[in-house]
């Protein structure tokens, strides 16, 4: 009862000309016509600050991509790409990258540790956005884990008598405004049943946007 005639199994999957066709067009033409278009345009019509043709091509590439797997039934794809594979990739070396330039952000006079005042009125704004980040993005396990190695970094930082100076200062006070934003959130939906069943796991984090969803939007 189970097997598939082939005529059923042709109509079922039939092979995607238009895809592959435009697959291989791409692949020529953006990536190994890259190192091709790079001997042909000189070096001179595109300065030092400015992306160079080959960084044009893989622009190209990376924003056609997407667009060719539109023309078959991908969008489950698209979407585990987008919210889980995406999301490691932006995110995991974002913040590698916000702590090797908080690594860097250390001085060694205590007069120099103070935070101007413009970098203050940045501070909630940027602890909200990192918040907002943390709660839609579900990345709480990678904030946690890098605001602790800031942490760490400090202590140890300071049985050197090295001090962090303001920007060290900004993005340390933004990251301890997002843990305490993030912990107020938790607790405020802590018990909400809605959310306890659309979030089952340990680490308990709801998005904003599901909340909207199911609690403010329902109300229009």
């Amino acid at each position: 009862h189970g097997s598939v005639s082939p005529d059923e199994a042709a109509r079922a999957a039939p092979f995607h000309l238009d895809l592959w066709f435009y697959f291989t067009l791409q692949n020529w033409v953006l990536d190994f016509g890259r190192p091709i278009a790079m001997l042909v345009f000189p070096l001179e019509w595109f300065p030092l600050n400015k992306p160079s043709v080959g960084d044009y091509f893989h622009m190209a590439y990376n924003i056609i991509t997407p667009f060719l797997l539109l023309k078959i039934d991908s969008f489950e794809l698209l979407y585990y790409y987008d919210e889980y594979l995406g999301h490691c990739m932006w995110y995991i070396p974002f913040f590698l990258i916000l702590f090797m330039y908080f690594s860097g952000c250390f001085t060694a006079s205590k007069a120099e540790s103070l935070i101007p005042g413009p970098a203050l009125l940045l501070v909630a704004p940027s602890g909200l956005y990192y918040w907002y980040l943390v709660t839609e993005g579900q990345i709480f396990i990678l904030f946690i884990f890098t605001f602790f190695a800031m942490l760490a970094l400090v202590l140890h930082q300071k049985r050197k008598r090295l001090f962090l100076d303001s920007n060290g200062l900004f993005l340390f006070s933004s990251f301890a405004l997002t843990l305490l934003l993030v912990a107020l959130w938790v607790a405020w939906l802590w018990n909400d049943p809605v959310l306890r069943k659309k979030y089952p796991g340990v680490i308990y984090v709801p998005e904003p946007w599901a909340f909207y969803t199911l609690h403010v939007s329902n109300r229009h």
